[in-house]
């Protein structure tokens, strides 16, 4: 246990002094939702007011860069130096290093949503149960399992250099098809029969169910879907890894 919760404190300090990961995964939801969802937060979307549906698809944005570039491209890069090689001969359970990444996303996750969740309150007067804004959370964080796993997949099939552009080629265009920067019925009907396949359009539409807003689907539905998502991202991920553990040996 002791080993676990240090590997856990110093990712997490490693995460935050680096500032090509913590900068962006905090700066760029707390723009987007300033610009859209505090000074366009009056309008209605999905029948709730802006500043509302916002929060839940923003929130979801942040928790998507957080967990995709915290596996995605810092495990890539520490693979491609030889640190998890490194790792693994030491007398740490290599499991330690997967439950640190996990976790430190995980808590990047809880920063953004708190932070979006204050701008919300003071700037944008959203006023949520309390009940209803730890579900929102709760719903937002665990659905960093999924994003993470996809991460770790890209993380073991593409090299440190290219893992950010992977990460980025797959990570926009998925958040913009699945309507997390533009309420997804604004979008083409063409574009929101693609977001069905799509991993973040189930997980916003989690999130939207929960503050009332969500397109009408069962709740099982998309948490089965974000399941099957997070399994088929981890067996691809599992295999890599075996691939690498093979190739040392």
């Amino acid at each position: 246990m002791k080993t676990y919760l240090l590997e856990i404190k110093y990712e997490f300090l490693k995460a935050l002094r680096t500032p090509q990961y913590s900068l962006p995964t905090i700066i760029f939801p707390t723009i987007f939702y300033y610009f859209f969802g505090v000074l366009y937060g009056g309008k209605k979307a999905g029948g709730v007011k802006m500043a509302e549906y916002l929060l839940a698809t923003y929130g979801a944005f942040g928790v998507i860069a957080a967990a995709m570039f915290g596996f995605g491209v810092t495990v890539a890069v520490e693979r491609g130096h030889g640190w998890l090689e490194a790792k693994r001969v030491t007398p740490m359970p290599i499991a330690s290093y997967f439950v640190a990444k996990l976790v430190m996303a995980m808590l990047f996750s809880s920063i953004v949503v708190l932070i979006l969740f204050t701008m919300g309150a003071f700037l944008a007067n959203v006023t949520l149960p309390f009940v209803k804004a730890v579900t929102l959370f709760a719903t937002l964080v665990s659905g960093a399992i999924t994003f993470c796993a996809l991460g770790l997949a890209v993380a073991f099939y593409a090299g440190p250099s290219s893992a950010p552009a992977i990460v980025n080629i797959l990570y926009l265009p998925m958040a913009f098809v699945s309507g997390l920067w533009v309420p997804i019925q604004f979008l083409p009907p063409a574009v929101r029969d693609i977001a069905q396949w799509l991993p973040p359009y189930h997980y916003s539409q989690l999130a939207l169910h929960v503050i009332g807003a969500s397109r009408g689907q069962s709740v099982a539905y998309h948490a089965f879907a974000m399941l099957a998502a997070a399994l088929l991202f981890a067996a691809i991920a599992f295999h890599g890894y075996r691939r690498d553990v093979s190739q040392v040996h």
